[in-house]
């Protein structure tokens, strides 16, 4: 069997025969990501979460969180099981830690020990406080043989957002640029010229529908006057958020459409018009420092930064980012141009391939920064 696990820093393809073949709890942890990837861009601010229910090495139920304010992983889980006499008698893999607090819906450790399942193998700690380490301890109380930190590190890396959100108290940044094989990232003048081809269009589309929220400065809003929807992947559209400091931008453009949520960060005033926001920030602090503390405060998890070459720089050089995606198209030379943002030292860790356009993903933070 072919497993693929995306965690949201690679995609790992294991070859695997079953559980002989590898770690038992680590076999089954996988699946777990693999069930929780199925949430990207529809529980947040929740985290994503897989659960299986293994009976005498056999799955017999398998669920995941599909969808914010409904039920959590262990919950559909357990509903999928056809012989619920041998719930009792099975062990529970979970990829976070199962909830002890009652929030929009009650908390996963009583179903857990309402059902007596005897052994629980959790991938890795809720770092939200209402849970961190509540869940383990309730059910190490009530007897519950634990089995912890099992694919720790990809368990905490499928939910980078979420971590990052309550560890560094601000969203997780994605950076993301579009460079011509000689490094330009626009014409002259920041003429718009199409550098990505189709294949990227709609992988960057789908990435859309997996963020929160996300960005653009005033030159790309006036020069290239983006919907920053997502319009070809299925799922949600971000929130569209844009810097623009003196409120000089036009009317007409796409984002004041009031169709989708926006949030114009400024200098100069708050207020509300439908589903279009002004959001005054002190101009004497950093704006994206300003943004980001905003953005926390409301609950928004992550935001993907889509501006121009002057914005992108900017954030780099802050430091205020976790995680770069740059797309360059190999056929497209642009010559004289704007140039590209630079990572300082960064490599990327990885690689893939879009017909003519190489990817190359690059991370600041890795798991061990949130533990």
């Amino acid at each position: 069997m072919l497993l693929c696990v995306e965690t949201g820093c690679a995609i790992q393809l294991l070859y695997l025969c079953g559980p002989a073949s590898m770690n038992t709890h680590a076999f089954y942890m996988y699946r777990c990501l693999e069930l929780a990837q199925r949430g990207a861009g529809r529980v947040a601010p929740n985290p994503m979460v897989g659960a299986v229910l293994v009976y005498q090495d056999r799955i017999i139920g398998e669920g995941w969180h599909q969808e914010y304010g409904a039920a959590h992983a262990e919950v559909n889980c357990l509903n999928s099981v056809a012989g619920k006499e041998l719930i009792s008698q099975s062990t529970l893999y979970v990829s976070l830690e199962p909830c002890a607090h009652f929030g929009k819906t009650p908390p996963c450790t009583d179903l857990i020990i309402r059902n007596r399942i005897p052994r629980v193998v959790i991938g890795c700690t809720d770092v939200f406080s209402e849970v961190n380490g509540k869940g383990i301890g309730k059910l190490k109380a009530a007897g519950v043989e634990l089995t912890e930190g099992v694919l720790e590190n990809e368990c905490i890396d499928i939910n980078k957002r979420f971590f990052t959100f309550h560890t560094k108290r601000r969203p997780y940044v994605i950076l993301k640029w579009a460079q011509s094989s000689d490094g330009k990232i626009a014409g002259q003048n920041g003429e718009r010229i199409r550098i990505s081809n189709a294949f990227s269009d709609r992988l960057v589309h789908r990435w859309r529908s997996e963020e929160a929220s996300i960005l653009v400065g005033t030159n790309t809003a006036r020069l290239d006057d983006p919907e920053l929807t997502n319009r070809l992947w299925t799922g949600m559209s971000p929130l569209r958020l844009v810097i623009d400091k003196e409120l000089s931008l036009p009317s007409h453009l796409k984002l004041f459409d009031k169709i989708n949520p926006t949030v114009v960060f400024n200098r100069h005033r708050t207020s509300e018009d439908g589903m279009l926001r002004y959001q005054q920030l002190d101009g004497e602090q950093d704006m994206f420092k300003a943004m980001l503390d905003y953005l926390h405060a409301t609950g928004i998890q992550s935001v993907l930064v889509e501006g121009g070459a002057g914005l992108l720089q900017s954030v780099i050089d802050s430091g205020n980012w976790d995680e770069a995606r740059v797309i360059t198209s190999m056929p497209c030379i642009i010559g004289a141009g704007v140039e590209a943002p630079e990572l300082d030292k960064e490599v990327p860790r990885y690689t893939e391939r879009m017909d003519t356009d190489t990817i190359d993903y690059y991370y600041r933070t890795t798991a061990s920064a949130w533990k």
